[in-house]
């Protein structure tokens, strides 16, 4: 291909500002407009869209490749003379696109040197065509950087990705890289825009070649003033239809001329009241389109994987969480029966001669662990595993573990009551020959146990032990998270299983646990204790990990 090669598109006019021959023919270099930097504006009606349609014809007749984002959908008309490629999100396209088929567009552009229309008026998401936009525009630099292969990115409604005030998007981000950075890849880029004032100023004063059709607006007008100058901003407002002034850095003079009429159907022409005529237009090769067919049918058949993998995960959470709430229902039967034989025992070892109370505490522990020994072996649980395949999608998903249920499976006692069980009788005078009746005494000796327990704990228990008394019920991942650890499930589970063994907390459903100090007093002291000595008491255990008041259990 010769640098020397040009495209015709208008002729000189004859009129205030121009320079030139009138009725002589105006040539562009190809090569500075495959590569270079452009900027087309002028008002609704004025021409823009026909000059850019010109343009793209002629490139189309030589064989060069372009890609056309499409913001109103009015370029499909180039289908009635050429194949041109034609994508978008409904069913006027030859086939519906998403991010997915984004590197295959560009790969098709400038790997196949196929013209394509990126059409995104159809897109009911803006985000959706934005993404679309900012994903093609990446694909396209990348290929270009290696192939270094001249090609022409055209932008319809370009202040919409590069606007001079507000942020610009990541669309307008990799835009304005385009065109910085793209000549010298071979990738050039032309905007297209019929307010001028509200495209980043930076793009425009950076372009190689500009074309100013009418513009009436003062603000509009103001920044021909400033790229031209004062005769030029005046003349611009007295342009006729398809008639612009012309500035190229390849030229020393702005031209005014008259930019040839497209040859193809004018899809963006007003509607009038005559009969709307589409055309026949010309189809693609099969084979291009079932190359994007088959990323859709990839796609689809992806999503179809991993709706049917929520579902499995769906109905095993739910299963799990009603095996939780059948063994916390299991527990809650137990230790009722505990309590029942408890009872009935200390009837009977009640009068035995010689039987001391720290004995029966004894004799009923000693009971307890055997059952819950007996326990932890018929409600032995395999781990639960989750498929290979489910296991990936849920990564692929980024399920957090504030997705996941708190699975819960521990089983056991709910904490070793001996040395307690002995304090506390120590702690009341329930020793050989000591009178039961002075239970109610206050009972010091028994909350410095268990509060020289709490201590002992070590700093990250005592903190979800805090939010548990202070937020629950709350899952122990939540605990473990507030207490300063990192959310690893099995540290968290190991914690909270110290808190539940030690009888400090309990299970309250759906994977929740709390704090049961209260209960634990009441159990201990076999309920002989008052309401006011056991919130008393309460209050005290509190101060271990850092509450003072009563206002939970």
């Amino acid at each position: 291909m010769s640098d020397e090669r040009t495209i015709t598109v208008a002729e000189v006019s004859d009129g205030p500002g121009g320079s030139g021959e009138p009725g002589s023919d105006v040539s562009l270099p190809v090569i500075e407009l495959l590569t270079g930097r452009g900027f087309v504006t002028g008002k609704s009606g004025s021409g823009k869209s026909n000059t850019a349609s010109v343009i793209a014809e002629n490139l189309l007749d030589s064989g060069f490749g372009l890609l056309i984002v499409d913001i109103d959908g009015e370029y499909y008309g180039l289908k009635e003379e050429y194949e041109i490629l034609h994508v978008g999100a409904d069913e006027e396209c030859d086939i519906q696109v998403t991010t997915e088929h984004a590197e295959k567009i560009a790969g098709l552009a400038l790997e196949e040197n196929v013209p394509i229309i990126l059409d995104i008026s159809s897109f009911l998401d803006d985000d959706e065509a934005e993404q679309l936009l900012t994903e093609v525009s990446k694909h396209l630099f990348a290929k270009a950087k290696k192939l270094k292969q001249p090609f022409l990115l055209l932008v319809e409604e370009v202040h919409e990705w590069i606007p001079e005030n507000g942020s610009v998007s990541e669309a307008g981000k990799m835009l304005i890289k385009i065109g910085k950075r793209g000549r010298k890849h071979g990738l050039g880029v032309v905007g297209i825009s019929q307010r001028p004032a509200d495209v980043k100023k930076d793009y425009i004063t950076q372009c190689d070649w500009l074309v100013w059709h009418r513009l009436t607006w003062n603000n509009d007008t103001k920044v021909v003033r400033r790229v031209l100058d004062g005769e030029y901003a005046d003349a611009v407002e007295d342009l006729g239809d398809g008639e612009a002034f012309l500035m190229t850095d390849w030229s020393e003079s702005i031209r005014r001329v008259q930019f040839h009429r497209k040859q193809t159907f004018d899809a963006g022409a007003t509607p009038g009241l005559d009969d709307f005529e589409r055309p026949e237009l010309k189809s693609v090769s099969d084979d291009l389109v079932s190359e994007l067919q088959e990323i859709s049918e990839e796609e689809r058949q992806r999503e179809d994987t991993i709706a049917e993998l929520r579902e499995e995960l769906d109905k095993k959470n739910s299963r799990i969480a009603e095996l939780e709430r059948e063994l916390q229902d299991a527990r809650d039967l137990s230790r009722m029966a505990d309590q029942f034989v408890d009872a009935m025992l200390d009837q009977v070892e009640g009068a035995s001669p010689g039987r001391t109370e720290t004995e029966r505490m004894r004799a009923r522990r000693q009971r307890r662990e055997e059952q819950d020994t007996t326990d932890e072996e018929a409600l032995e649980f395999e781990p639960f595993e989750a498929p290979a395949d489910l296991e990936e999608s849920a990564d692929a998903l980024d399920f957090s573990d504030a997705d996941m249920p708190a699975f819960g499976f521990e089983t056991g006692s709910h904490g070793s009551e001996g040395s307690d069980d002995e304090a506390i009788a120590e702690a009341v005078g329930a020793v050989d020959g000591t009178d039961e009746s002075s239970v109610d005494r206050p009972m010091p000796a028994a909350v410095s146990s268990l509060r020289t327990e709490i201590r002992n704990l070590d700093e990250k228990a005592r903190r979800m032990l805090a939010h548990y008394d202070e937020q629950g019920p709350a899952t122990p991942l939540d605990a473990h998270f507030v207490a300063g650890g990192t959310g690893d499930r099995t540290d968290a589970y190991a914690h909270n299983r110290r808190l539940r063994t030690a009888g400090l907390i309990e299970h309250v459903g759906r994977g929740n646990y709390d704090v049961c100090l209260r209960k634990r007093l009441d159990e201990t002291t076999n309920g002989r204790l008052a309401e006011n000595e056991l919130d008393a008491f309460r209050d005290e255990l509190a101060i271990a990990f850092g509450r003072t008041d009563s206002d939970r259990d």
